[in-house]
């Protein structure tokens, strides 16, 4: 029997629960809104705390013999093509741990493209995984990383060959995607496991002219998060599984040992509502947003000072091998101002708030939820950016790296930098010091420096010049960066330790 995609099961045990008057002496203590602040209530409604209940012994019953979750998550499956799906109620942030945790164990290498989000360097430090860095693809003209090709993971296992298997990040937060099929394919011809942190790709399995997404491509386990590009609620994230190379019961249990033993049923039910959608009319929806996306960067094209970023900037040799262009990514540099002063204008003066906000770029994410009222709002803002550039000039210079200045030695494994003895120093003193901890522009969430890397001059320069020119830096011990957190000197290594 085909699976029925009219059905939502996380809905309909909601709506079971309200309908038969389920009375809880079990958390949550809020009671049904009942004990719920009364301003808290005026704010958000009640519904919010009508959908807030036990996921056991409340949404289904205390041995979940309702299958409740089980079913919602197969239906997940059958939408995208995969074999196996898991629900996650803590972002793909818990879920792309857990599938690392799923192919390697500590002191085992995996091969890690290092444009991988911060995200990915937490599950390194908590798990004593060792990485093996992939170089991503650097863009010199626009000081721009797209993910490694088949040919730099087919390097990595020459080097490497001992390594679990390989994580790459597609798409990017700005769109550019990997080539997917053959970087699977380097890891099959040896039984390795690809992971594809495709956080950024939740809408790719429902248009064809979207880039391919990963299950289509062959890798072994997906990450992605309906928060973003889809229409669940935030941290509302998914992990899917196909092939023979991993285990689903023990992906399971990463899951179920880095995840929360009260999951919030809200998640549940926005992911649950999101792939009905989705299946029902996501390539209707999905065509209507990329015909919307397409007018919007006709229009800004004409803008002067303005240029959007498409297939023939992102695509090539050398560089990414595909593109999404729902990811509307906009260079501001122009109009002889920062994406940071122009994000900053765009809130302050319109109340809209980009996305992606770097030295020379912003970024107006469309979706399905769009529609001419809010990109009509989107170019008239934008329009209005342009003509009051003059005001946003000169902005502070960020000095921008070469690629190669970029890379930094991995002097000491993530894990023993980032627990091991540390020390803050000047940051004028940091230079050839050992980083003990991330320091991440964000958005997009890749650090540029993490722990164990030997800082260099150029790094902390641009860091440096990128927090002086508004750079945001929420996960540095200090986020002006006049000091660094390092390891101590009694504890760094006095030659490199053979860590890749």
């Amino acid at each position: 029997m085909s699976p029925d995609h009219t059905r939502a099961p996380v809905l309909e045990a909601l709506a079971e629960y309200r309908d038969k008057g389920r009375l809880g002496f079990t958390p949550p203590g809020h009671k049904q809104a009942r004990g719920a602040d009364p301003a808290v209530r005026e704010v958000l409604g009640d519904a919010v705390f009508h959908g807030d209940v036990l996921a056991s012994g409340g949404l289904d019953d205390r041995r979940t013999r309702g299958r409740v979750l089980e079913r919602a998550e197969r239906l997940m499956a059958d939408a995208v093509h995969a074999e196996h799906t898991f629900f996650s109620t803590c972002g793909s942030s818990l879920s792309v741990k857990a599938a690392m945790l799923a192919i390697a164990s500590p002191h085992t290498k995996l091969l890690v493209g290092r444009d991988a989000h911060k995200s990915v360097i937490a599950g390194l430090i908590l798990s004593g995984i060792e990485p093996v860095w992939v170089e991503p693809r650097w863009d010199e003209k626009r000081h721009l990383a797209h993910a490694p090709g088949a040919e730099d993971f087919e390097a990595a296992f020459a080097a490497h060959p001992d390594a679990r298997g390989a994580l790459v990040t597609s798409p990017t937060p700005y769109g550019a995607c990997a080539d997917l099929r053959r970087i699977a394919d380097v890891c099959h011809r040896r039984s390795r496991p690809l992971v594809v942190d495709e956080a950024w790709g939740a809408h790719l399995p429902f248009h064809p002219d979207l880039p391919s997404w990963a299950m289509d491509a062959g890798a072994d386990i997906c990450v992605t998060s309906i928060h973003k590009m889809g229409s669940g609620l935030e941290q509302g994230s998914v992990f899917h599984l196909q092939g023979d190379l991993i285990d689903p019961e023990i992906l399971e249990n990463c899951a179920d040992l880095l995840g929360t033993t009260s999951p919030s049923t809200l998640i549940y039910a926005g992911l649950d509502g999101w792939r009905r959608q989705m299946a029902l009319h996501g390539h209707d929806l999905m065509g209507r947003a990329l015909d919307l996306a397409a007018e919007v960067r006709a229009a800004i094209e004409e803008i002067d000072g303005l240029h959007v970023n498409d297939r023939d900037d992102f695509c090539g040799p050398g560089l990414a091998a595909d593109f999404d262009p729902l990811p509307v990514i906009i260079e501001v540099d122009g109009l002889s101002t920062s994406g940071y002063r122009a994000a900053d204008w765009l809130r302050r003066h319109h109340a809209l708030d980009a996305h992606l906000s770097d030295h020379r770029r912003i970024s107006a994410q469309i979706t399905h939820a769009d529609d001419h009222e809010t990109t009509g709002a989107l170019l008239t803002a934008l329009r209005e950016l342009a003509h009051a550039a003059p005001k946003l000039r000169p902005a502070p210079p960020v000095e921008v790296p070469r690629g190669a200045e970029l890379r930094m030695e991995q002097a000491m494994h993530p894990r023993d930098a980032f627990f091991g003895p540390v020390e803050d120093v000047p940051v004028g003193e940091a230079a050839g010091r050992i980083a003990a901890e991330m320091m991440t522009p964000y958005p997009p969430g890749i650090p540029t420096a993490l722990p164990g890397e030997r800082l260099t001059e150029p790094v902390l320069r641009y860091l440096r010049s990128g927090v002086a020119a508004a750079m945001n830096l929420p996960d540095a011990k200090d986020s002006e960066l006049n000091t660094v957190r390092v390891v101590a000197e009694r504890a760094a290594p006095t030659t490199r330790e053979d860590h890749p």
